[in-house]
């Protein structure tokens, strides 16, 4: 199956969401630019693109720096002719309160979370234009909803994500680009790892702290990247055409009800 045969896709974050996005894109006839700052994770999802003959390039990047943005997304655009979807998928996840959380921190992670977005937009979509149209697809988090405590500046980016994708929907709708957001529930990823270690130790069990995380959603257990990547392909292909400025949950339920059992 070659559902997206032609396109030309450019994703954020070379690990979690973001590697299994750019796996499942190119295994679907995609060809792929996946931005990532991660030298070692660059390199692991490099080999496992080239063992399976795929078309997908590994651009390093930092998506919060304007320069590297641009560079990658003329780099996408000149190697594969356009650009047809661009999945920001990239993010970072600090810990603490507003007082305790250095503004170093929170413009960080606003930077990467939220100013990487306006980046692939800025550079992304005049190139969609010549395509007559695209797809922007958000990754947020169900904390842009609901929060726990101790995350002020990743839920203030994750907000500022649903905020921004409806802007961006009704702005770029006249060139027939939609823009969605996905929020994600608990999925297992090194964030949702770094969770792991943060509350529970560097020594814990990472998997039974993963079973009682999803112990937390009406389903049972924390959900998989492959499983918000096939929600991405969906509303990235011609099925979603009449989808935008939504942001569509992907929680095992989590959201669904107010704790009481």
């Amino acid at each position: 199956m070659n559902e997206f045969a032609g396109k030309v896709a450019v994703v954020t974050g070379t690990t979690g969401i973001g590697r299994a996005v750019a796996l499942h894109l190119a295994r679907q006839g995609a060809s792929v630019a996946a931005l990532g700052i991660d030298l070692a994770a660059n390199a692991e999802l490099e080999k496992t693109a080239t063992a399976e003959s795929l078309i997908l390039a590994v651009l390093h990047a930092d998506v919060s720096v304007p320069d590297n943005v641009q560079s990658a997304m003329v780099a996408a655009a000149g190697s594969f002719g356009g650009i047809d979807i661009i999945v920001n998928a990239a993010a970072i996840h600090p810990y603490g309160d507003a007082e305790t959380t250095s503004f170093e921190t929170f413009m960080r992670c606003m930077a990467v979370n939220v100013g990487s977005i306006h980046l692939t937009a800025e550079y992304g979509v005049p190139e969609m234009r010549k395509r007559h149209g695209g797809v922007i697809v958000n990754l947020s988090s169900v904390q842009g909803h609901a929060c726990q405590s101790g995350v002020s500046a990743y839920v203030a980016s994750k907000g500022a994500i649903h905020a921004l994708t409806r802007a961006m929907a009704l702005d770029f709708a006249p060139d027939r680009i939609r823009v969605v957001s996905i929020s994600p529930g608990s999925v297992r990823t090194p964030i949702l790892e770094l969770a792991a270690r943060t509350f529970e130790g560097e020594d814990a069990d990472i998997e039974s702290v993963f079973e009682r995380f999803g112990a937390a959603h009406p389903l049972g257990r924390i959900g998989e990247p492959e499983e918000v990547a096939a929600l991405v392909a969906f509303l990235a292909s011609d099925k979603a055409g009449f989808i935008t400025g939504s942001d569509h949950r992907i929680d095992g339920g989590l959201t669904a009800g107010i704790g009481l059992r």
